[in-house]
């Protein structure tokens, strides 16, 4: 650090220096001081130590160890570290339920809360720690929001559990569930899977919501290259953390800010990674609103251009076998992104926090040469699983503002079937449990988004339930909801506008012919816009679900999302 931070009397373009510095701060800093600060802090820059820690999730439940060692980063090069806590919903075990509504929520309240501490108590810089699946948006967006330099530090993902010699997730427990009421797999298996699938701290395993968020917050610059893939309980977590605080201070010197790192280049390098490695759909969502909090124009357009130029050349689950942990032994995301920038489909001069750029970072981490790279999941760009990006954005009468497939099967998937309509994801569920669920069907569950759900919901237990009973490649399912990163199949989320606010999806009923062509990225019903329209005209203006409480609260300040599902009301889009 230089001089300037660490003499006594600091500059005072820090905001902290509000807090500490001058007679008239004596009250401020004498309450410091009963947390045991001492003159040598309030003479540092203050580093908030953003950390969801919660036992409501083992995505979360060792963070306070992930804290810890980017607190003592901080310390080590004489900053001033305070620690501060979020929340965290779980979204696995508030899947299928009616508590699914309030993940998305999380998202923006996690946003909301680290922006209003870091600008109540004048913070100078932040490290965001993050587990679970919407902590890493929603402390990137905050990041963004606030524009202090700022480091994003990832808890790293679970070890795969162990079952009957194969390796396991939690999504193999979903599907599971699927298989039992088919009758493919007893209740006594399932239990047994349930109890190997799990084995520890961390993350889901594969490349779920969680890691494809982590592994684009290396791709897009507010973490360094190298920082996603370590497991959660690891000695390479507790370094990464201890590095991050670091960089903190780091970035405070050299006013290295989100602002300074992020731009159009930026996003697109983090699509580019998220097609490439099969990644979640609600990385659409997340990075739309990222991209709307610093201000820079982002669409589901583009989207859909860079998944056409970019092969998919790793195959993990839910697509495919491997997990994160398989990526990190053979050298992470960086791999990764060395392929995509060799090939032209990254940009190597797009900045990091490192204050290096991505092509500089690739030159100087210690990687493995791709000739010694023993790893089928992980191909060359010029061999890849299939030639276009898994993400396909989908637009026709159905959806007119668009909607998100990941393709985890063929680029050429062609579907025609009768819809089979469900006003809750509830309903939807017991019919697949009922069995009743025939080759060829569209299952269709509507109100579940943004505003409608509220909260957009996600339908993990119903699409594993639906791939459980041996339907991955013939019945589809379609919601103005979201999936899971852990969903496989034709499933088709992010249906935009809502049922809602007056979206076609809202018109449907039951035998209605509905197309999907994947190919052609057309998703339509076969009724004319005269009958949709009359339709419309016929149906009552929807009510809220909720009248009261935070469900209604954000309920009625999410956007579309085809923007993102931002409540900032500075960012919403007409």
């Amino acid at each position: 650090m230089s001089d300037e931070l660490h003499q006594y009397g600091k500059s005072d373009t820090l905001p902290s220096h509000e807090v500490t510095e001058g007679p008239d701060r004596a009250p401020h800093r004498a309450m410091f001081r009963a947390m045991g600060y001492d003159d040598a802090d309030f003479s540092s820059p203050m580093v908030g130590i953003a950390n969801p820690s919660a036992d409501i999730t083992p995505c979360n439940v060792h963070l306070d160890t992930v804290a810890e060692s980017a607190i003592e980063g901080v310390e080590a090069e004489s900053g001033m570290a305070i620690e501060f806590g979020t929340i965290t919903i779980s979204d696995a075990i508030s899947m299928g339920t009616e508590g699914m509504k309030a993940s998305l929520i999380s998202r923006e309240m996690i946003a909301d809360s680290v922006e209003l501490v870091a600008f109540g108590e004048r913070m100078d810089a932040l490290v965001t720690v993050a587990g679970c699946d919407k902590n890493l948006p929603g402390m990137m967006m905050a990041a963004i929001r606030t524009d202090l330099p700022s480091v994003f530090l990832y808890g790293g993902s679970i070890m795969p559990g162990e079952h009957d010699g194969r390796e396991v997730t939690v999504q193999n427990v979903f599907e599971g569930v699927g298989s039992v009421a088919s009758g493919d797999m007893s209740e006594e298996e399932l239990d047994a899977l349930e109890r190997d699938a799990c084995p520890g701290a961390g993350s889901c395993g594969g490349m779920f919501t969680a890691n494809t968020m982590a592994s684009i917050s290396e791709a897009i610059g507010l973490a360094p290259l190298g920082s996603a893939s370590a497991p959660a309980e690891s000695d390479q977590r507790r370094s990464v953390a201890a590095r991050a605080g670091k960089l903190a201070l780091d970035a405070v010197q050299d006013d290295r800010t989100p602002s300074s790192i992020l731009t159009k280049s930026s996003f697109e390098n983090a699509i580019a990674v998220q097609v490439a490695t099969g990644g979640s759909t609600n990385a659409v969502l997340h990075l739309l609103a990222m991209a709307a909090e610093a201000g820079i124009d982002l669409t589901l357009a583009d989207f859909d251009a860079i998944s056409r130029r970019t092969p998919k050349i790793a195959n993990l689950q839910p697509g495919g076998t491997k997990k994160m942990k398989d990526l990190h032994d053979v050298g992470g995301v960086p791999i990764v992104i060395r392929r995509l920038h060799a090939a032209g489909l990254i940009d190597g001069e797009a900045m990091t926090i490192t204050g290096r750029t991505i092509a500089e970072e690739l030159d100087v981490l210690d990687l493995p040469e791709d000739s010694a790279i023993d790893a089928p999941f992980l191909r060359p760009v010029d061999d890849p699983f299939t030639a276009e990006g898994a993400i396909k954005i989908l637009r026709g009468n159905l959806a007119p503002d668009g909607a998100v497939l990941k393709a985890t099967g063929s680029d050429a998937f062609e579907h025609e079937g009768p819809a089979r309509v469900f006003e809750t994801e509830e309903d939807a569920m017991a019919y697949v449990q009922d069995g009743a669920i025939e080759s060829g069907d569209v299952i269709v569950v509507r109100n579940e988004g943004p505003q409608g759900g509220p909260g957009m919901r996600e339908m993990l237990g119903v699409t594993a339930a639906v791939v459980g009973q041996g339907h991955e490649d013939d019945v589809a399912l379609l919601t103005d909801g979201r999936f899971s990163g852990a969903t496989r199949g034709p499933m088709i989320g992010h249906v935009a506008p809502e049922a809602f606010v007056g979206g076609p999806i809202g018109v449907l009923e039951d035998g209605d012919t509905i197309s999907i062509d994947i190919e052609a990225r057309q998703l339509d019903v076969a009724l004319s816009e005269k009958t949709i329209e009359e339709r419309r005209a016929t149906m009552d203006a929807p009510t809220p679900n909720y009248t009261g409480g935070v469900l209604a609260k954000y309920g009625a300040a999410f956007d579309s999302a085809a923007n993102g599902a931002v409540t900032n009301p500075a960012i919403k889009k007409e």
